[in-house]
């Protein structure tokens, strides 16, 4: 068995083990840890079909921006955990389908009778080709419109997760500046006139109680 081969098991069984985790953590936060795992591994994996760009694209966008800015928000957020389980049993025959249908359409594309390098035309590339320039290429050219689109997108997704962050919360307490300097000394303290009270002798509240 060749090393690469051997990657490929150990990055597979990381990849399939965080993606389990990511769907039984009941913390939110772990859940997005397991799910930063299963990333990197999968950056690991087109490691090894050469396709660099993608790998390398996966770690700094997903890892490093998407799902850092998903754990802030998840940090962030007033989550009731016990209440997003509530429907877990409800939903699981759902789950199941649809879990079902992808492990179906996965089997459909690595069986290698429809997809695979033997139903692609053979392509003479030279010895000097880059994935890296050639997926440049097609995405600033072809690409170039659903790429601003996809830019859009993520930057009203950050803008609205910086929102939900900001929003006032039952549970924080949070003191304001301008009010503490506003205040006047007034304000801080009120006297209060009250009556005197006199305690009276043990000896007289045993008279009293007889």
């Amino acid at each position: 068995m060749e090393f690469k081969t051997i990657l490929f098991y150990i990055f597979s069984t990381i990849t399939v083990l965080a993606a389990l985790r990511v769907i039984t953590a009941r913390n939110p936060v772990h859940a997005v840890l397991f799910l930063v795992l299963a990333f990197f591994n999968v950056a690991g994996l087109w490691m090894l079909l050469q396709a660099e760009f993608l790998s390398l694209a996966l770690v700094m966008v997903y890892v490093g921006a998407v799902m850092v800015l998903f754990l802030f928000v998840v940090m962030m957020l007033d989550i009731n955990i016990e209440r997003v389980r509530a429907g877990f049993w409800s939903n699981l025959p759902l789950g199941i389908l649809v879990g079902g249908l992808l492990a179906a359409e996965m089997a459909v594309v690595l069986s290698g009778r429809y997809f695979g390098l033997a139903n692609l035309p053979p392509q003479n590339l030279p010895a000097n080709y880059s994935n890296t320039k050639e997926l440049a290429r097609v995405l600033f050219t072809d690409y170039a419109y659903p790429f601003e689109i996809a830019s859009v997108i993520l930057l009203v997704a950050i803008i609205v997760a910086v929102m939900l962050t900001l929003r006032k919360r039952k549970d924080n307490k949070a003191m304001h500046s301008s009010d503490q300097i506003a205040v006047k000394a007034k304000d801080r303290m009120r006297l209060v006139k009250m009556a005197p009270e006199v305690e009276l002798p043990a000896s007289a509240k045993e008279g009293d109680k007889a």
